[in-house]
């Protein structure tokens, strides 16, 4: 059935021809008139104009519900709104008037909707009903709850449980997470693998190792006691714009915020506050970074070398000197093990490498170090510019030796601080959701639940999809999320789905992930969080954990969209209760009447992380989990902190170092999206505008290779395993990132990236490092010949 252009919501405006609209560079600071004309365009779209705005006034705050989107910390003293514009848009998403029911299936094909694009899809609404794929007309139909929870059971029930991925996106509460985990380990596997596999994976990997812990040590209040900040590969105003107003008091107060990426991104440039009066009606704004250094894409380990460098001989020389020490001699003597190693190999490593590696000079490299060694307390903030490389596990570990030399860690004002994405990604992980048997509390599993856990390790997100390529995994559920999209190598693996038995989708919103779908498919509908969730003992509060590793309640202030939703929790019982045995120490009923329950049982397992969870979860500001990292104990091996020497300081070896002609590509994400969900093809703070279509690069590498601004061009992943990987049509633009760098916008590029192109340890999709080349588009050869 064809469809009009009315019917199918915001189209995909063509990428700009050569003589089109250019990429006009933003000079408006982050903030300020452009933030508060986007929400009120997101509210007006989504007829929600009214009720957006009293709902925006909950959010974040003790009496409402924390953010869908991002996870930075809820301050106890919330701001009269303690929201951003991607977090409002994140609530005008969800709490839409729009709705996808049972006749829009009726309507349409899921082959015929492959062929929309995730806007236009995410755009129609919400779900409303449980649907089922009915293959013989390839469309989804209504079923019932009680019918689609026995059918999933009884497939799942054919199963080895280890040929079934249990996947949670990173949105679900800690109640669901703690039930979904449980739900997975009675059925008989750990494959738990979560939206962290391609994220911040690098970051849990890469700190224990280090401190002990594998989040960050950062609290809220070390914000107004640092002297320094130390940025590495995070774009804070489009990403965690609430923890502006936390830099912009900084910086009042006179701290030094150096800021290391490859890009200029307007948050860390400059700041204009939308609840300032005095700003919004005056040119005012607030310098964020005091040095910002274009780093080359990859080549941050290098540049952290470098000032590591610079430390240790400055420190040398001030013993040579008798001066006083650069270094914390004290602390590296008393919590530290391998210094000594650490600092000889600095010292030789030479200022050609490192300059080389990292694209930035001796001298500004310096500048940065000065700065650091003068600060008496420090705290490094980083994002997926540090994780998604291949040698993400390093790159954090090279972080935290920079702070190790000055002994900041486990002092007020300093610590490490990565700035985690979805708004639950990390308490997920906290109470039970990962595919490592050594993470998760089996033996007090069994003790409290009477069985014996899967011990076996479980398939992480790259490994999952490798199971689905050789046909070892055979069924997935999705706990939300947009899977199929995220990942790595879209053609190869669109197709696979295919060839799953199951799919199970429990979602919000329709994506592409639920048009990819296995023999026998259901799409389950859930309750939003924003949404009010009653129960048989009332209305429901639910819990999530922020990056800063403090736990919030969160309670719905909507009517949901439809009367046959069902909330997470409800969902993950109803098929646990489909499919395993009778357990009397699982009342999964129980638990869905009372998440209160769910929170004694999540005490009851974690009792060091979570004691009196129900009385202090709600309280303003949250609780903080204690970690062992900020007292200065180190759970570690050697039972000190540890220096760590990467292998290398080379970002990839996967990179042809020698042709001139091959560009490094990061994705990256746009102002006007949250992971996968685009509210709109603008991306203002690049000055990109109706089209993501784009390749941004360097304007002596776009002369170099022969193209001129605009023109159409084909990009090429360069492998050697056979697959081809390109993207035709795309249009380049001169840019200032540096050269060699090239930037696409994920997840459209996502087909370029190899599955195999991965961090080392962490199997994190190396999506900010992908070796590509460039040349004419098909299209425009044609019209030439």
């Amino acid at each position: 059935m064809s469809t009009s252009t009315e019917e199918r919501g915001p189209q995909v405006v063509p990428a700009n021809e050569p003589d089109g609209t250019p990429i006009r560079a933003y000079r408006n600071p982050a903030g300020g008139w452009g933030s508060l004309k986007a929400v009120a365009t997101i509210l007006v779209q989504q007829h929600v104009a009214v009720n957006g705005s009293r709902v925006l006034a909950h959010q974040n705050k003790p009496d409402g519900f924390a953010c869908v989107s991002c996870s930075w910390a809820k301050p106890a003293d919330p701001h009269l709104f303690e929201f951003c514009e991607n977090g409002a848009k994140a609530t005008a998403w969800e709490i839409t008037t729009k709705r996808v029911g049972a006749d829009f299936f009726a309507d349409h094909t899921l082959s015929e909707l492959r062929t929309w694009t995730g806007l236009e899809l995410e755009s129609r609404g919400r779900l409303t009903a449980p649907m089922r794929w009915d293959a013989a007309t390839d469309r989804y139909v209504p079923t019932t709850w009680q019918h689609a929870f026995a059918e999933i059971a009884k497939e799942l029930q054919a199963l080895d449980p280890n040929e079934a991925v249990f996947y949670a996106s990173g949105r679900a509460s800690l109640e669901t997470s703690y039930m979904y985990a449980l739900l997975a380990r009675l059925y008989g596997t750990n494959n738990l693998p979560d939206s962290s596999n391609m994220c911040h994976e690098s970051t849990s990997v890469g700190l224990p190792k280090s401190i002990g812990v594998p989040v960050g040590t950062v609290q809220l209040e070390d914000f107004a006691h640092t002297d320094c900040m130390l940025f590495f590969g995070h774009n804070t105003g489009t990403n965690a714009p609430r923890m502006l107003h936390q830099l912009q008091d900084a910086r009042k107060r006179g701290v030094e915020i150096i800021t290391f990426n490859p890009i200029k991104e307007r948050g860390l440039v400059s700041f204009a506050n939308p609840q300032s009066p005095l700003e919004m009606l005056s040119p005012a704004q607030t310098q964020i970074s005091t040095q910002y250094h274009q780093l080359k894409i990859g080549g941050d380990a290098a540049a952290i070398a470098g000032l590591c460098k610079y430390l240790i001989e400055w420190d040398d020389e001030a013993q040579r000197q008798h001066a006083p020490r650069i270094l914390d001699a004290a602390f590296i003597a008393e919590h530290t093990h391998g210094f000594e190693t650490f600092a000889d190999a600095m010292r030789a490593m030479t200022w050609d490498e490192i300059e080389a590696r990292s694209q930035l000079s001796r001298a500004a490299l310096a500048d940065a170090a000065h700065v650091y060694a003068q600060a008496n307390a420090a705290m490094v903030l980083y994002g997926m510019g540090i994780t998604q490389h291949r040698s993400g596990v390093h790159n954090v570990q090279m972080l935290m030796n920079l702070l190790l030399l000055r002994g900041n860690i486990g002092r007020p004002g300093a610590g490490i601080c990565p700035i985690r994405g979805h708004s639950n990604v990390q308490g997920q992980r906290t109470v039970g959701i990962t595919e490592k048997p050594e993470l998760a509390p089996l033996d007090k599993l069994q003790e409290l639940y009477g069985f014996e856990p899967p011990r076996d390790k479980g398939l992480s997100t790259v490994e999952a999809c490798q199971g689905v390529l050789d046909g070892t995994v055979k069924a997935f559920i999705g706990l939300g999320g947009n899977f199929q999209v995220a990942i790595p190598d879209h053609h190869v693996m669109d197709p696979a789905w295919s060839r799953l038995r199951l799919s199970v989708q429990i979602a919000t919103k329709l994506n592409r992930s639920h048009l990819l779908h296995g023999e026998v498919a259901y799409l389950l509908p859930c309750l939003g969080r924003i949404e009010i969730d009653r129960q048989a003992s009332g209305e429901q509060w639910v819990s999530v954990e922020d990056s800063t590793a403090c736990v919030h309640g969160s309670h719905g202030l909507t009517e949901p969209a439809s009367e046959t939703l069902l909330s997470e929790p409800a969902i993950v019982a109803g098929i646990a209760q489909a499919l395993l045995p009778p357990n009397p120490k699982v009342d999964w009923q129980a638990w869905v009447d009372d998440y209160g329950l769910v929170r004694e049982a999540i005490e009851r397992t974690y009792p060091d992380q979570f004691k009196d969870f129900n009385q202090r979860f709600r309280q303003p500001g949250g609780f903080h989990r204690p970690l062992a990292a900020c007292k200065r104990e180190w759970k570690t091996q050697t039972g000190k902190a540890n220096f760590i020497l990467p292998d290398t300081l080379d970002e990839d070896a996967d990179m042809p170092s020698s042709d001139p002609d091959v560009l490094r590509l990061m994705t990256t994400r746009g102002d006007n999206q949250f992971n996968t969900s685009v509210y709109g093809l603008d991306d203002r703070f690049r000055g990109v505008h109706g089209t993501r279509e784009v390749l941004l690069m360097n304007g002596e590498d776009l002369t170099r290779l022969g193209f001129a601004e605009g023109d159409a061009v084909c990009i090429s992943t360069v492998s050697d395993d056979g697959v081809a990987r390109e993207i035709d049509g795309m249009h380049v633009h001169a840019f200032d990132i540096p050269v060699g760098c090239i930037m696409g916008y994920y997840p459209e590029c996502n087909r370029l990236i190899p599955l195999s192109h991965h961090a080392k340890s962490s199997l994190v999709p190396a999506s900010k490092s992908i070796p590509v080349r460039l040349r004419k588009s098909a299209a425009t050869r044609q019209v030439a010949a």
